[in-house]
């Protein structure tokens, strides 16, 4: 299979659907997602939106969206169940998405980008239980 360069929402939403099939889908993060998404059009369209920001400078406004926030009241929502190990699954699962389908300074980008928020979110979580 070809991989191409991520230049368009087409392939951001490539991206964010054929990755969040595989999160839906994994053993412990399925669960999870799918306990909380009730509408996943709906969601895949808001993540597409958000990665297009991020990763084309593109597409809605940065105002937008609060990561921090949503996962914690994820977190909330589940009983305090995510852990790092989570994250960890995340960023295999996005990492083996990019590498299947994408190369270039944007799939590059992408990884960065999801790595420091995977340790952002986690410890943002974690304050927010008073794990310090």
């Amino acid at each position: 299979m070809d991989r191409k360069e991520i230049v368009n929402r087409q392939e951001v939403s490539f991206l964010v659907n054929t990755f969040y099939d595989k999160v839906r889908k994994h053993e412990s993060l399925g669960p999870i997602f799918n306990s909380v998404v009730k509408d996943w059009p709906a969601h895949l369209e808001h993540l597409t939106d958000f990665w297009e920001m991020v990763l084309l400078q593109s597409g809605p406004g940065a105002g937008q969206f609060n990561p921090v926030k949503v996962h914690k009241e994820v977190d909330q929502a589940t009983h305090s169940q995510i852990q790092q190990a989570h994250f960890g699954n995340w960023l295999e699962l996005w990492f083996s998405t990019l590498d299947s389908h994408f190369q270039g300074e944007v799939a590059d980008y992408a990884k960065e980008h999801a790595r420091k928020m995977a340790h952002i979110l986690f410890f943002r979580i974690m304050e927010a239980r008073g794990i310090k």
